[in-house]
């Protein structure tokens, strides 16, 4: 027997042997993969009065490392520049690890390069702001990132390619 609810059809039939075939998304683990963070120009930079300009690019890069596991990484380049003198440098790669179960194809990527980024950019900004408040320099607090509107934005524009780029 079927119910309909605004379009939605639903089945209350129970499925064999418990089978679930509902969307489940999950993530597994978070960690950092990579950072460097250089700070070339110390001691001197610190006499420096002058404000940085700071430049931050993020790249968003998704891959199947398992069957029902897609690895998602988000890598985040900031250069501070004073004077045009480097002030500090900083390379992050920060990376989820996702459980996907009867993900409908057309919702893989949207998920991939929109939504696991948005799960995991608090835990990359906090990293970041460490290793920069760590290197001595006040803390470097990114603002929230529309990963969605940025996805379709370079769905639109290439047409389909995995991997998202951007420029905060």
């Amino acid at each position: 027997m079927s119910e309909q609810d605004d379009g939605i059809i639903t089945s209350t039939v129970p499925l064999t042997n418990g089978e679930d075939t509902a969307p489940a998304v999950g993530l597994i683990s978070q960690y950092v993969k990579d950072l460097s963070f250089e700070n070339p120009n110390a001691p001197a930079i610190f006499q420096s009065q002058a404000q940085p300009n700071i430049d931050v690019q993020f790249n968003i890069n998704a891959q199947q490392v398992a069957d029902d596991v897609h690895e998602v990484t988000l890598r985040i380049e900031v250069k501070a520049q004073a004077d045009d003198t480097v002030a500090f440098l900083v390379d992050l790669s920060y990376a989820g690890l996702f459980g996907m179960r009867n993900m409908p194809v057309e919702h893989l990527q949207p998920f991939l390069l929109a939504e696991a980024p948005r799960l995991i950019f608090p835990f990359a900004r906090r990293v970041l702001a460490d290793a920069v408040r760590d290197g001595g320099f006040p803390p470097l607090l990114l603002e929230p990132i529309d990963f969605a509107a940025l996805f379709m934005q370079q769905a639109e524009a290439q047409n389909g390619n995995v991997g998202v780029t951007g420029t905060a």
